[in-house]
C-alpha cells in the first residue's frame, strides 16, 4: 500500500485557502467596477447581474466533474489544469469589447474556478481524519474568508488607479501565483493505488447513488440553504452598498470586512472546538446565531427608516459567524460517508450550494435588492430552511454520530 506524504498542515491550510480564494475573487472583485463596465460594454444594471449568473450556473455544472475527475487522475492534475483554464478566461474577460462576449468568458471562468475549493476538500481528508481535519478545514475556511472581504476593496483600489480591465489582468496575475504555489508545493496526495478506474457508467451510478442517498440530501441541503442566506447579501452587495447603505464604490469593505470578520471569527472558533464540542452541539449552537441574526435584521429593517452602519451590517456578522460554525461539520460528514469517492461527494455537495446560490445571484436577488425589509425577510426563509432539514436529519439519526467530535462516520448503505 502506498503512503501519502503530507505536506505541513501549515503550508498546506495556506495553500488551499488561497485556492479556495480564487473563486471568490473571480465575483466580488468586480463588484464595485459595476457601473462602469455597464457604460462600457452597454449594460444595465439587470444585465451585469448576469455575468454573475452565468459565471455561477457554469461553476454549479462543472463542478459535478472535478471531484471525479480528481478520483480517477489525481487531485494536482486537475486544480493545475482548472488554474491554466481560469487565467485564459480572465485574459478573455479583459479583452471582452461587449456583453456577450464577457458573458462567454465569465462562463469559461465558472467552468475553471471550483478546482481549489472543491478538490481541496478531499485533499483536506486524504490526509488527515477525526479533529485534525476539522481543524485544518477551519483554518482553510479562516483564509478563504478573507476572499470576499479585501477582493471589493482590491476592485475599488482597481478601479481608482484604472480601468475596470484592470480587475481582471489582476484576476490573471492572481492564478499564475496560485499555478507557481501549487507546482512547486503541493504534492499529489491521491497514490495510483487510490485511483478509481475511468468507467462512465460506474461514475454516473456512483453520482446516482450519492445523489439519492437521504443523509446526503438532508445533510448537503441544511448547508446550502444556510449558507444562501449569506449568499443573497453577497450578491446583492451592489445594490446594498450603492443604493441602500449609500456608500460609494471604494466603501464595499464597510459591508464585507464585518461580514467577513464574523466568517473568520466562526471558522476559528469551530477549529478550537474540535475535540472539545460535538460536531451536533457546533452545528446547533451555529443555527441559533443565524436565527438569532435573522430575527434581529427583520427588525430593523421594518422599523429604521433608512439603513446606517454599524446596525445594517451586523446581522450579516453574526450570520456569517454560525455559517462558519456549522460548515465544516456538515461537509466532513458528507466526506466521511463516502471514503472512496471523497472527489464525487464533495462535487455534489458544491453542486447542490451552487446551483441554489445560482438562482439567489440570477433570479431572487434582483427581485428583493430595492428593499431591506425583503432582503432581510428572503435570507431569514433561507435559515429556517437550512435548520429545518438539520433537525430533520437529527431526528432520523439514533444514536447521531454528530453527538462526538467528527469521525469517520457508517457507510451510506446504513442510511439509504
Amino acid at each position: 500500500m502506498m503512503l501519502v506524504v503530507a505536506p505541513s498542515t501549515r503550508r498546506l491550510a495556506l495553500l488551499l485557502g488561497g485556492l479556495a480564494m480564487f473563486g471568490p475573487f473571480s465575483i466580488d472583485t468586480i463588484f464595485p467596477a459595476f457601473p462602469a463596465m455597464g457604460a462600457s460594454l452597454g449594460a444595465d444594471k439587470l444585465a451585469m447581474q448576469q455575468t454573475i449568473s452565468v459565471y455561477l450556473i457554469a461553476y454549479a455544472l462543472m463542478s459535478l466533474v472535478h471531484g471525479p475527475l480528481s478520483d480517477v487522475i489525481g487531485r494536482r492534475r486537475v486544480i493545475l489544469g482548472g488554474l491554466a483554464v481560469f487565467t485564459l478566461a480572465s485574459v478573455g474577460c479583459a479583452l471582452s469589447p461587449d456583453l456577450p462576449t464577457m458573458l462567454a468568458f465569465r462562463a469559461l471562468q465558472g467552468l475553471s474556478a471550483g478546482v481549489g475549493l472543491i478538490v481541496g476538500r478531499a485533499v483536506i481528508r486524504d490526509v488527515l481524519h477525526g479533529d485534525d481535519a476539522q481543524r485544518l478545514m477551519s483554518q482553510v475556511s479562516m483564509i478563504f474568508g478573507i476572499a470576499p472581504a479585501i477582493a471589493p476593496i482590491i476592485g475599488g483600489w482597481i478601479l481608482g488607479w484604472t480601468a475596470w480591465t484592470g480587475i481582471y489582468w489582476f484576476l490573471v496575475a492572481f492564478s499564475l501565483a496560485l499555478i507557481a504555489a501549487t507546482y512547486w508545493l503541493l504534492p499529489e496526495t491521491l497514490p495510483p493505488a487510490a485511483r478509481r478506474p475511468l468507467v462512465p457508467r460506474a461514475l454516473a451510478r456512483d453520482y446516482v447513488a450519492i445523489f439519492v442517498n437521504p443523509r446526503f440530501q438532508r445533510l448537503a441541503a441544511a448547508g446550502a440553504f444556510n449558507f444562501a442566506a449569506l449568499f443573497l447579501y453577497i450578491a446583492s452587495a451592489p445594490a446594498f452598498v450603492l443604493d441602500l447603505l449609500r456608500l460609494n464604490e471604494r466603501q464595499f469593505a464597510w459591508f464585507f470586512v464585518p461580514m467577513i470578520g464574523g466568517m473568520m471569527l466562526g471558522a476559528f472558533v469551530s477549529g478550537r472546538a474540535a475535540g472539545r464540542l460535538s460536531g451536533r452541539r457546533q452545528v446547533d449552537i451555529g443555527f441559533a446565531c443565524c436565527g438569532v441574526a435573522a430575527i434581529a435584521n427583520i427588525a430593523y429593517g421594518s422599523l429604521a427608516s433608512s439603513l446606517s452602519l454599524p446596525w445594517a451590517v451586523l446581522p450579516a456578522t453574526l450570520t456569517a459567524f454560525g455559517v462558519a460554525l456549522t460548515f465544516p461539520i456538515l461537509t466532513l460528514a458528507i466526506l466521511d460517508m463516502y471514503p472512496a469517492q471523497r472527489g464525487s461527494a464533495s462535487s455534489l455537495q458544491a453542486f447542490t450550494s451552487l446551483v441554489v446560490n445560482a438562482l439567489v445571484a440570477g433570479l431572487l436577488s434582483p427581485l428583493v435588492s430595492h428593499s431591506a425589509v425583503l432582503l432581510a425577510t428572503l435570507a431569514a426563509c433561507f435559515t429556517l430552511a437550512g435548520w429545518l432539514f438539520w433537525r430533520w436529519q437529527m431526528r432520523r439519526e439514533a444514536p447521531p454520530p454528530l453527538d462526538v467530535p467528527v469521525r469517520a462516520l457508517p457507510e451510506p448503505s446504513d442510511h439509504v
